[in-house]
């Protein structure tokens, strides 16, 4: 049965249509009131001419189809299939920045970090926060406050002493047998849960509580720290109430396009204030047309998301606003409207939004270089670290085969590679080809001086390799006692950052990036120092073992020349009289008579 066929045997009734081809892979999901009607249209002159829908029928070679009840259930239903199967003629949300959740682990003694990604590990989530550097500021409040740490600590097994986060009472040490009770940590991980899931007044109930038994018991500093956090979340609470009575949500969207090059914008407005932008790129979109491309972005962006804005704003408007508008509405719990300003202050923030679309535009497709401060936070929200990135340092390990083995250490700081602070290191204590063995010691010398000196340690320590490389740097670190250290690794081959701590989720960013090609130039130019040091200490050990075969000519004698030459074609290129004014008459002529005897036995 060939296509046409297919077409005209398709229910007149609502659904969801999936273009496959030969191999039948699905590379097109599309939703429609009448199935029939709506793939028939595909095949209309008008349509067959457009770029996009020319191919797509070129390379169909079957239809499949599921129906539904209404309009509302296929568009949940074409929104789960374009996630599934990532159809190539689909537009696909494509971004450089994910907003974070806040993640309590499913431990014996909870934890709480920062996550830009879900899983199913029992683990509770909260979020997603935005901007995003509001994530970081309540987990470090949770820190200050709670004492619910975020370390990376093996709490599986004890330890004999507490780390400095327990010191400066930023922890309550769960990871030494006796400093903290079961009973007195889990309230703590209850106080938190209770603080980010939004439930203040259950907390603050329980905190006045304990206060008042506190005090019965005359056990006052604990009176007094729980008066202080009651007093925090009160004002924090304030601050909160204060802040959604200036506005609705709102979100507005705004593009710039030369296609098949496509920039968005994303503006949150919280409380009638702009709090974060956020930025899409796509490099495919030949055949881009805003209204079908909007209405695809919008299904994706919010359709999956646990909070919707009350009002949204778009450029244009498309064909299925309105379902989409009662969907988001059931979503949500109350009235989502989705809009296109054409007056007043609406539609000059919607310009604004534009204005920054196309600044985005230039940024990634125009090879504009970005600033420090700008290169600094975007590593800093690629990686999901909690503050920007000052300093990176960055070890590569070359040798052949596990001979003449050494390390690099290249360092970039605010924008640029500071060559005063490369280091080199001669691998010591590793027999044969171990890398990872090899990676530990550099570790470990390099950041024990630095712990022994007292100097800061750079925001990040970056690792030419994948996980093992990452654990062997993780391993040593922990060994020297320094725990919360921002640290990762990059893949030669898939070009995947991995950040210890999350590494069932490797940081996978597209060709474009600015932070992956910060990160690949850092990683190659630590290669680029370390494969030089290696092949000059390789060819200094080659020289020095030939010239120490001429009798008569000494280790001080080819120290000199070493120093003088540095490689073993320029010293046999070089005159008698030259060598002379280094090593003395006699030498010269020893080493000119030993190399003209070699040649003369290989003519032979």
């Amino acid at each position: 049965m060939d296509l046409n066929e297919r077409v005209s045997q398709l229910p007149q009734q609502p659904g969801v249509y999936l273009y496959k081809d030969g191999t039948g892979a699905v590379i097109y999901v599309g939703k429609a009131k009448n199935l029939r009607s709506r793939v028939r249209s595909y095949f209309n002159d008008d349509r067959l001419a457009d770029s996009k829908t020319g191919t797509l029928i070129s390379v169909a070679s079957d239809v499949d189809y599921i129906l539904v009840d209404n309009e509302k259930e296929a568009l949940a239903l074409e929104n789960n299939l374009i996630k599934r199967y990532k159809p190539r003629f689909n537009i696909l949300l494509r971004d450089d920045k994910t907003y974070p959740y806040i993640q309590i682990t499913n431990e014996k003694h909870p934890r709480v970090y920062v996550t830009r990604r879900l899983v199913k590990d029992g683990s509770t989530f909260c979020g997603p926060y935005f901007p995003g550097n509001l994530a970081h500021r309540l987990v470090n409040f949770i820190h200050r406050h709670f004492k619910v740490p975020s370390c990376r600590v093996d709490l599986t097994r004890e330890h004999t002493h507490p780390c400095l986060e327990y010191h400066i009472h930023r922890c309550l040490g769960p990871c030494v047998k006796g400093l903290v009770t079961e009973e007195r940590y889990g309230e703590a991980v209850r106080d938190v849960t209770h603080f980010l899931e939004g439930r203040r007044g259950q907390l603050l109930s329980e905190l006045r509580e304990r206060m008042s038994a506190a005090s019965e018991d005359m056990r006052f500093e604990e009176a007094g720290a729980l008066r202080d956090l009651i007093a925090t979340v009160e004002e924090l609470e304030q601050r909160q109430k204060m802040a959604s009575a200036d506005g609705d949500d709102t979100d507005i969207l705004a593009y710039y396009a030369e296609p098949p090059l496509v920039a968005v914008n994303l503006f949150h407005l919280r409380g009638g204030r702009i709090v974060d932008r956020r930025e899409f790129f796509w490099e495919d979109r030949a055949d881009f047309q805003p209204s079908e491309f909007f209405q695809d972005l919008l299904l994706q962006l919010y359709l999956d998301q646990k909070y919707v804005p009350g009002l949204i704003h778009v450029p244009v408007d498309f064909e299925d606003r309105e379902v989409m508008e009662e969907l988001l509405s059931e979503r949500r719990g109350r009235k989502v409207i989705i809009s296109t300003p054409q007056r007043g202050q609406k539609k000059a923030m919607l310009n604004l939004a534009e204005t920054n679309a196309k600044h985005s535009f230039d940024l990634r497709f125009r090879v504009m270089k970005p600033s420090s401060e700008a290169i600094q936070t975007a590593l800093q929200e690629s990686l999901n670290l909690d503050r920007p990135i000052e300093r990176v340092e960055c070890f590569d390990i070359s040798h052949i085969q596990g001979t003449d083995k050494v390390a690099s250490m290249v360092v970039w700081e605010r924008g640029r590679m500071k060559k005063a602070d490369y280091r080199k290191f001669i691998i010591r204590t590793v027999e044969g080809n171990d890398d990872f063995a090899s990676m530990r010691e550099v570790i470990t010398r390099r950041y024990a001086r630095l712990k022994e000196e007292n100097a800061p340690m750079p925001g990040l320590v970056l690792v030419d390799g994948g996980l093992g490389q990452l654990h062997a740097a993780a391993g040593a670190l922990e060994a020297i006692g320094i725990i919360n250290q921002p640290l990762a690794s990059i893949a030669k081959r898939e070009e995947w950052i991995y950040v210890l701590g999350q590494e069932s989720e490797p940081i996978i960013l597209d060709r474009f990036s600015p932070v992956l090609h910060l990160v690949q130039m850092i990683r190659d130019e630590a290669h680029r120092f370390a494969v030089t040091f290696h092949r000059n200490r390789r060819d200094s050990s080659r020289l020095r073992t030939e010239l120490l075969d001429v009798p008569g000519v000494g280790p001080k004698t080819v120290e000199k020349l070493l120093k003088h030459f540095g490689s073993l074609e320029r010293l046999r290129a070089a005159t008698e009289s030259d060598i002379m004014k280094i090593s003395g008459r006699a030498a010269a002529r020893r080493l000119k008579d030993y190399w003209s005897a070699a040649a003369a036995e290989q003519v032979q």
